[in-house]
C-alpha cells in the first residue's frame, strides 16, 4: 500500500539529481571498464571491435539495472527517486482504470471516490515535485468539484493511502457493467 508522504520539492529535485548523476557515473565507468577489457581480451588489434565495444556496454547497462534493484534501490541516497517512482506507479495504477473511476464517481461508488482523491493529491503532489504547476493548473476545478462532492457527502478527503481494495472494487465494478 504506497501513502503519500510530505516531500520538499526542492530537496526532492535535489536528491533525484544528485542519484540519477551518481547512477550515470556508474553506468559510464562499467561500460568503459568492460569494454575495454573485452577489446584488451578478445579484440583484435586495429581491427574492428564494435561489437565487442557494443558488448560491453550492454553487459554494463544490465549490470546497473542488476545494481539497481539489488544494492541501490534501499540506499539513503536513492530515497527520493524511489518514492517519486512508487508515487507514478501508484498513479498508473489508477490512471489505467480511470475510465471505471469516472463511471464508478458518478454513480456514487464511496471506493471510487476515495481513488480518484487520492489521484489527486497523487498528481497534485507530483506536478509539484517536479515543478509542472501549468500542468497542475488545469486540474485545479476538477479537483476541487471532486473534494466537494466528498464533503457534501460527508467522506474524508484526506485519502493518502492507495487502498488496493478501491482497486479491485472499481475494476469488479466496471467488469459488471
Amino acid at each position: 500500500m504506497f501513502e503519500i508522504k510530505p516531500q520538499n520539492p526542492e530537496t526532492y529535485r535535489q536528491q533525484t539529481r544528485r542519484s540519477t548523476v551518481i547512477i550515470a557515473l556508474i553506468f559510464v565507468s562499467l561500460a568503459m571498464v568492460l569494454s575495454s577489457a573485452a577489446v584488451m581480451m578478445f579484440g583484435e588489434q586495429g581491427g574492428d571491435n564494435f561489437r565487442l565495444n557494443l558488448a560491453g556496454v550492454l553487459v554494463a547497462l544490465v549490470s546497473c539495472m542488476v545494481l539497481m534493484r539489488v544494492k541501490f534501490w534501499s540506499q539513503p541516497w536513492m530515497a527520493a527517486a524511489v518514492y517519486g517512482w512508487q508515487l507514478k506507479r501508484s498513479l498508473m495504477s489508477v490512471t489505467n482504470v480511470m475510465h471505471h473511476v469516472k463511471t464508478r464517481v458518478q454513480a456514487g461508488d464511496p471506493a471510487a471516490m476515495k481513488l480518484l482523491r487520492f489521484y489527486h493529491l497523487g498528481v497534485t503532489q507530483m506536478h509539484q515535485l517536479d515543478a509542472n504547476s501549468s500542468a497542475l493548473s488545469q486540474m485545479v476545478h476538477e479537483i476541487d468539484q471532486h473534494k466537494a462532492a466528498m464533503e457534501a457527502q460527508g467522506m474524508d478527503t484526506d485519502q493518502p493511502r492507495l487502498d488496493p481494495e478501491w482497486l479491485e472494487a472499481v475494476k469488479k465494478a466496471g467488469a459488471v457493467k
